[in-house]
């Protein structure tokens, strides 16, 4: 009898020990899932604020204003373009 009450105290004590475990390890998980929970609002915040900035950099007055004054681009005028002619070669390889 005693050997058995010994075996089920030992028993006991480990599925207590298992019990304190588990419960550890899901207060673990729930703080790391928390914490990427976290990290993805803040990417999320991070791609909002970046898809603004190149909505802003690539808007048509702020690329003119910068090939304007930055670059100093001026828009084409008919009087200032030079167009060349080349002559037209056959193609080789045409009939004989």
């Amino acid at each position: 009898m005693a050997r058995a009450s010994l075996f089920l105290a030992v028993l006991l004590m480990l599925s207590a020990i298992s019990l304190v475990t588990s419960r550890y390890q899901s207060r673990q998980l729930f703080i790391e899932l928390d914490r990427s929970h976290a990290q993805a609002r803040s990417l999320d915040v991070d791609w909002r604020r970046l898809q603004l900035e190149r909505a802003e950099l690539a808007r048509n007055a702020r690329v003119d204003r910068a090939a304007r004054e930055d670059l100093k681009m001026i828009p084409i005028v008919p009087d200032r373009t030079i167009y060349l002619n080349q002559p037209v070669v056959p193609a080789a390889g045409g009939t004989q």
